[in-house]
């Protein structure tokens, strides 16, 4: 379209499209030049600059090496491409289809292989998708609807129903799982995941400084056990690096590790009961 005032015509400027939008407010939030953002991408600062007013569309491989150089997770790289006017590159496959059978299957193998120990498998928002027998020790005393599927791991470990009343150390604890999961929610806006958020905070005592139990590069999970024992563990975070499925991706492992001998001796004394318990 063109508009006119006298004898010469004027472009009408090129409106921002919903990609171009996106791409300046992840690199907003990235706090990236259009520089830096461009010599990642491989392009150059003008092509990106276009791009961004809306008065280039990109093809469909400059769209994908946009969101891999903005650090999007595939879902979010989805999105972009949608965006732009392309089909999803990546597969958002059921838990339970076959696709991703042989990943759940080495996932079950390694929640089998970290016993004694507790570990969990959950989602993107904390919710609960597999569990190793050792998981129940995180559990017990935890109200039934906290429990109930869909169970929600984040929720129980801060609950005033769930662990919270165990967790010796709840306002250090907890506020390293807040912390950890608003940098998340800053990198990958995610109005539910904000949500969560708000929720647990609201579960925390005031905050208080690292205290004696703070080990200095982790903050322990120190948990009241059964006849006044104290698990002091330490978790891990473990994730598929190269997945290229949307649901494989948002998965993470969470292993649990003792902190001390004794706790290690009290989770392999529990194991070596429940198989006993299983035996008879």
């Amino acid at each position: 379209m063109a508009t006119t005032t006298g004898t010469a015509p004027v472009p009408t400027p090129a409106e921002p499209s919903p990609f171009s939008l996106e791409v300046r407010r992840r690199r907003a939030l990235g706090r990236m030049s259009q520089l830096e953002l461009a010599t990642l991408a491989g392009t150059t600062q003008r092509h990106l600059s276009f791009m961004e007013s809306g008065r280039s569309r990109p093809g469909r491989a400059m769209v994908v090496r946009l969101a891999e150089s903005l650090g999007l997770t595939l879902r979010e790289r989805n999105s972009l491409l949608l965006a732009a006017g392309y089909a999803p590159a990546y597969a958002e496959s059921p838990r339970d289809g076959a696709a991703l059978e042989p990943a759940m299957t080495a996932l079950r193998t390694i929640l089998t292989g970290h016993l004694p120990y507790p570990a969990v498998v959950a989602g993107a928002r904390g919710e609960l998708v597999l569990a190793n027998e050792a998981f129940g020790v995180l559990t017990e005393g935890a109200a039934a609807h906290l429990l109930a599927p869909p169970v929600n791991v984040l929720r129980l470990a801060l609950h005033p129903e769930g662990m919270a009343p165990r967790v010796l150390n709840l306002a250090a604890w907890g506020r390293h799982i807040v912390e950890n999961l608003r940098g998340r929610a800053q990198a990958h806006p995610d109005p539910e995941l904000d949500g969560l958020i708000a929720e647990l905070r609201s579960y925390l005592p005031a905050e208080a400084p690292p205290g004696p139990d703070h080990l200095g590069f982790a903050v322990p999970l120190r948990l009241r056990g059964a006849g006044g024992s104290e698990l002091r563990l330490l978790t891990t975070l473990t994730s598929f690096a190269t997945a290229v499925d949307v649901t494989l991706a948002e998965l993470h492992l969470e292993a649990f590790l003792p902190a001390d001998a004794a706790t290690g001796d009290l989770l392999r004394r529990r194991e070596e009961d429940r198989k006993a318990g299983v035996r008879a």
